[in-house]
């Protein structure tokens, strides 16, 4: 005869036949270490689920766990770590938080890691452009040395598309890029778009020019680039949206989905002013930065993106005065982290809103709620790629921006009143919009 190990359970073999049982799980030393380390970590989680004080090395080795303590009747599989029965979550005889909860903070502790590994990778990527550009640097300067050389022989031309993904992070076919730029009627020459993902510093040494220069020309193609990019950050017709549905989100949700919105934050420079330095300061991200608000369509294209806020700045307040509530219709669905509270402010518009579920105020997720927000977990991801995506391409919201991009003169013309980086943000997200897609349709 097998009893239960859960205390006050009762279920053993001999009276209940047939009955399914789970073998507490031991740790697995012969498959590998990611599956002694998967095995480990399992095993100690069903040690805290049965949370019994008479607990012996005897039951341990011996014990069972029944299929009323998992949602959908029998545990998961050891290497299935994100599935609801990967841990004994029913029924458990004791007031302990349950240990759905405790998993779906494991969830949240997972994707953590995966940003900072993500964080690494674009550090290791970062130091490796640097040296490349470095060595190139050099070369043109020694040629430079050579006689007879002169620094205007040297430019830097985008004769193909390869060169044209590589310098400027779009996948626009070159006659593409020659009709948004070349057709422009403002004077600078063409290598002067030459800025994607180099530094001031940089630059200048590329062109034999002063730093001052690099500056002026910069800002000068911002505002060339922010009013005839802008068009491509577009807020589709529902009707659109309803005949290109990717099918992970008609599965879920239907032809509701309208947009799923994120934040993400840039670092700048910490400002003198002792105002504007609390107003930016991020305790999530422990440095000054400024915060943006991005909006995808289901179909993975950018249709949103805010102007830069303070990083104090929280979730709710961003969304409800940003202007994105503006563009919503009754009936639309949005899609969100937890984080964003902002129900009422969609039910004023007639919207809809879809997060993931809370386990505060009760012991446990319904099995309702579980897939509702397994649901919604993959196909948000989307917007964490896109996001992801943008400061992949484009490093300079990736490093750390001086105070001069944030500051713009409200006194002065229409232009002068629009920061530096709201136009980069501009920008960047339009030239996004520009890439191949990475939400599959089917």
């Amino acid at each position: 005869m097998v009893l239960c190990a859960i205390f006050g359970c009762g279920t053993r073999t001999v009276r209940d036949k047939g009955v399914y049982m789970a073998r507490i799980p031991s740790v697995v030393t012969n498959q590998g270490d990611e599956i002694r380390i998967l095995s480990e970590e399992r095993r100690k989680k069903w040690i805290s689920a049965i949370s019994r004080k008479d607990l012996t090395d005897s039951i341990l080795e011996h014990g069972r766990v029944c299929g009323r303590h998992f949602i959908s009747g029998k545990a998961a599989k050891v290497w299935d770590r994100y599935d609801p029965d990967w841990i004994p979550t029913q029924n458990l005889g004791h007031n302990k938080c349950d240990a759905a909860e405790k998993l779906q903070a494991d969830l949240e502790a997972a994707g953590k890691r995966d940003e900072r590994v993500r964080d690494r990778e674009m550090k290791r990527v970062a130091a490796e452009n640097e040296k490349r550009l470095r060595e190139e640097i050099e070369a043109k300067r020694q040629k430079i040395d050579e006689p007879g050389e002169k620094v205007s022989d040297i430019s830097f031309n985008l004769d193909s598309a390869m060169e044209v993904e590589t310098e400027t992070g779009t996948a626009t076919q070159t006659e593409e890029f020659d009709y948004l730029f070349h057709t422009s009627t403002a004077k600078p020459t063409f290598d002067e778009t030459y800025f994607a993902n180099d530094n001031e510093k940089d630059l200048a040494y590329r062109f034999g020019i002063s730093i001052a220069t690099v500056s002026r020309t910069f800002s000068a193609w911002m505002v060339v680039l922010d009013a005839r990019l802008a068009f491509l950050i577009r807020w589709p017709e529902r009707e659109d949206l309803w005949q290109t549905m990717p099918q992970c989100f008609q599965v879920a949700f239907g032809n509701k989905t309208t947009v799923i919105i994120d934040c993400f934050e840039v670092f700048i420079n910490r400002p003198s002013n002792l105002m504007a330095r609390a107003q930016t300061y991020s305790n999530y991200k422990n440095h000054n930065t400024v915060k943006i608000l991005v909006g995808i369509t289901p179909q993975g294209s950018i249709s949103f993106a805010s102007n830069a806020w303070g990083g104090r700045t929280s979730d709710k307040f961003l969304t409800d005065n940003c202007g994105i509530l503006k563009k919503l219709l009754p009936g639309d669905l949005v899609m969100a982290d937890r984080g964003f509270t902002i129900q009422e402010s969609l039910i004023f518009h007639g919207a809809e809103l879809a997060t993931p579920a809370f386990t505060r105020g009760k012991d446990q997720l319904d099995p309702v709620d579980v897939e509702g927000t397994r649901g919604i977990a993959n196909v948000r991801i989307h917007v964490e790629r896109i996001i992801g995506l943008l400061r992949r391409k484009y490093t300079i919201l990736s490093g750390i921006l001086p105070i001069d991009f944030l500051q713009c003169d409200p006194n002065g013309s229409q232009e002068a009143k629009i920061p530096m980086i709201d136009k980069i943000i501009t920008v960047c997200a339009a030239l996004t919009n520009l890439s191949n897609g990475i939400v599959p349709l089917d």
